[in-house]
């Protein structure tokens, strides 16, 4: 954590709290989740104490929204391999390149972004964080409509697009270790809520099945109390991770646990909406619940990519938490 900044042990813990009731009320999805979730703790963790006075008050007042920009076209899941560029012009530094993937780009004002300052230096090394403001010339957002109808992700290009020097998280070279941060937040903190939703969805699912039928078939009885006994798992690994952001200060490397637990539970329960709903699935749903619950099985398709691909989790789980060998190169 940055010098100057004291965060009392316990607010990771009330931010938990807030959020799992927040969504086991049904309160909508919050337009902040990747300024307060992602890069609010990254800055407390990392961030200058001017950074954190001159951009946490407005995170948290919601007068400014922030996007993430870290994947390329060429840089997914190895996000090392990222080529926007940004060179140190005097006292700001000139950016180009692109992302992609960039979830409510479109809507935000600011952007977090990781950049390579320093093209001689080995990929993990020459990797910087910039905070950027997303209204000036050299920035263009282009939609990407998605196949659930939506238009949550971005393209976004930058042709010399600007930020000032010291808007760089860390120093030059730390973007790699920034990053690292951001994602554990995402992977552990970021989506404990998310336990709590998905009991909702949950509960709706129930409900289908007792209103149609479909709890009469034995196998689906069984693939309802799988999915239960994985929503508890869930929410245990969660609470995992809170003790140990309150002892470490920060997610450690099993926080990659949850987010396969996650990503795996919500595809196979999408495949369980399916068959409790049988060939009505297939058609667009008109009304709730089973609108929403076939936007979670569309989208959850996608969960095993973003916030890191799950041949990357394992790898993480594998090496860092079970101390395995390293995958060979």
């Amino acid at each position: 954590m940055a010098e100057g900044v004291r965060r009392p042990r316990g607010d990771d813990h009330g931010r938990a709290i807030f959020a799992q009731e927040y969504a086991r009320a049904g309160g909508p999805t919050r337009p902040s989740f990747f300024s307060e979730g992602l890069l609010g703790p990254t800055l407390m963790a990392m961030g200058s104490q001017a950074q954190q006075a001159r951009f946490l008050p407005k995170i948290l007042n919601g007068e400014e929204f922030w996007c993430q920009g870290f994947s390329e076209p060429d840089a997914g899941s190895d996000l090392a391999s990222l080529k926007t560029k940004a060179v140190l012009d005097g006292d700001q530094w000139r950016i180009d390149g692109q992302k992609i993937w960039t979830s409510q780009a479109h809507l935000s004002d600011w952007i977090f972004m990781l950049v390579r300052t320093d093209p001689d230096a080995p990929k993990h090394k020459g990797i910087s964080m910039l905070l950027v403001d997303l209204d000036q010339p050299g920035i263009e957002r282009r939609v990407i409509k998605e196949m659930t109808g939506g238009t949550h992700f971005c393209e976004v290009f930058f042709d010399g697009a600007v930020t000032p020097a010291d808007l760089i998280v860390g120093g030059p070279g730390d973007g790699w270790k920034a990053s690292m941060a951001t994602l554990s937040f995402e992977r552990g903190t970021a989506f404990l809520a998310q336990q709590a939703r998905f009991a909702n969805d949950f509960t709706s699912l129930v409900e289908a099945a007792r209103a149609n039928g479909a709890i009469d078939d034995p196998l689906i009885r069984q693939q309802l109390a799988a999915s239960f006994i994985g929503l508890e798992l869930m929410r245990f690994s969660g609470y995992r991770t809170i003790t140990g952001i309150l002892k470490n200060g920060q997610p450690g490397p099993e926080a990659s646990v949850g987010k396969l637990q996650w990503t795996t539970w919500h595809q196979e329960f999408g495949e369980l909406y399916t068959s409790v709903y049988g060939a009505k699935s297939t058609l667009l749903a008109e009304t709730e619940p089973a609108r929403h619950l076939e936007h979670g099985f569309l989208l959850s398709r996608a969960e095993t990519i973003y916030a890191g691909a799950t041949e990357i989790q394992k790898n993480i789980v594998s090496e860092r938490v079970l101390g395995l060998p390293k995958e060979p190169g």
